[in-house]
């Protein structure tokens, strides 16, 4: 089992809290874009990956258009993509679709495109729904045509909708992060991630925090923001089952659960990573490699993804792979199956370091052991989620 993750490297604006590769166009990106001439590029990516001795036997699961703003994609082109995956591999019936949109490139006949041609599930980056806010996360959309947009697109049959929010903006309020929640929700969204604004190097709130010019809210407030929409999403009967993640039943984002449970994926496109492991073996336990694409979109539709200049590899070893199911696995609710992983890849989890720390972390209340038919699980309570990387790197 495999996911498949399509990189679309292009956006209207670059977002200042932004930290992914893309690329502003100017105009509405109907003309600026080579939509074609895209597609191709991946579509022949996708014939040197499933040729590949180990890619080619992967069955895929899920498949997600990022970015960027696959919104912007012609959803001919979009199509004709989904179409070559399918081809390329041996994709399940059921196989979850995603496309992340944004307010700006987004109308019910759009939806209605993406639909006709296979996609199955909208992400929709609203972010806010204050103007103020919005603009000062460099956001193109306003209140009015992020709601409008949710509304016409909600009840689609055959389309799954989720919408992402950032809290802790400056001067913003617990009870105003929690009425952007309570606005979605009643909407009738599926699913809703919500991120604590965080400020990354290299992007332009990098820049100005690094020089003291960024306004930041306090840590005291960020908690309060995070509480405050736990609270609403969950009485609405939206799980909260990971860390920045909230789903009705059967509504979970079936891709990143890949991600976060360490399973293999295909990256196609600009700037895009894939991870391929090979089977537990007794000689040197599980190993892979990740790689990444070229970042610049002209090199990447120019050269053979997988040439010298088309592609960057890492070689995993076991204990890198355990290292990153700790950091990833411990984000989800139901935290890390510990003796699944030892098993699976071939490494012993309680170290004499490990045994300590883990003692450490359990005396604190920041992790929860529970012993289950054999098997070691290894949660986080969620009053100590936002404690989650550093207790992730305590474990390291």
């Amino acid at each position: 089992m495999a996911s498949l993750y399509v990189h679309f490297p292009w956006c209207l604006a670059k977002c200042p809290y932004c930290d992914f590769v893309s690329y502003a166009v100017s105009g509405d990106g109907r003309e600026t874009i080579d939509h074609a001439g895209y597609a191709d590029a991946v579509l022949r990516e996708l014939t040197v990956r499933s040729g590949d001795a180990e890619f080619g036997r992967a069955r895929i699961a899920t498949i997600f258009f990022g970015g960027g703003t696959p919104s912007l994609w012609s959803a001919v082109e979009l199509g004709r993509v989904l179409a070559g995956i399918r081809a390329a591999f041996d994709v399940d019936a059921d196989a979850e679709i995603t496309v992340e949109c944004n307010p700006t490139s987004l109308d019910k006949e759009h939806a209605l495109r993406l639909r006709d041609v296979g996609v199955n599930r909208l992400s929709v980056g609203v972010q806010a729904l204050d103007d103020k806010e919005l603009a000062y996360l460099g956001r193109l959309h306003d209140e009015k045509g992020a709601l409008a947009v949710l509304s016409s697109v909600v009840d689609i049959p055959g389309l799954r909708v989720s919408g992402d929010l950032i809290f802790g903006l400056p001067d913003q309020t617990a009870e105003t992060a929690q009425s952007h929640a309570r606005r979605l929700a009643d909407i009738g969204l599926s699913h809703m991630s919500c991120y604590e604004l965080t400020i990354e190097p290299g992007t332009r709130f990098g820049e100005l925090a690094k020089r003291g010019r960024l306004p930041r809210a306090d840590d005291a407030r960020v908690i309060e923001s995070f509480l405050a929409i736990d609270e609403l999403l969950t009485s609405r009967g939206l799980r909260h089952y990971e860390i920045s993640n909230y789903a009705r039943p059967g509504q979970e984002a079936r891709h990143n659960l890949g991600y976060w449970r360490g399973e293999p994926y295909v990256g196609v496109g600009t700037a895009a990573y894939g991870f391929l492991r090979a089977p537990n073996d007794d000689a040197q336990g599980a190993h892979g490699f990740r790689y990444r694409n070229e970042p610049l979109p002209a090199k990447y539709m120019q050269h053979t993804p997988l040439s010298a200049t088309g592609a960057e590899a890492e070689p995993l070893d076991a204990e890198t792979m355990l290292r990153e199911r700790i950091m990833l696995g411990l984000r989800m609710a139901d935290g890390m199956n510990v003796t699944a992983a030892e098993k699976d890849l071939g490494v012993t989890f309680m170290t004499k370091e490990r045994t300590k720390d883990l003692a450490w972390l359990l005396e604190k209340g920041r992790v929860v052991r529970v012993d289950e038919g054999g098997d070691v699980l290894l949660s986080i309570p969620k009053e100590s989620w936002l404690f989650a990387n550093d207790t992730a790197a305590r474990l390291f």
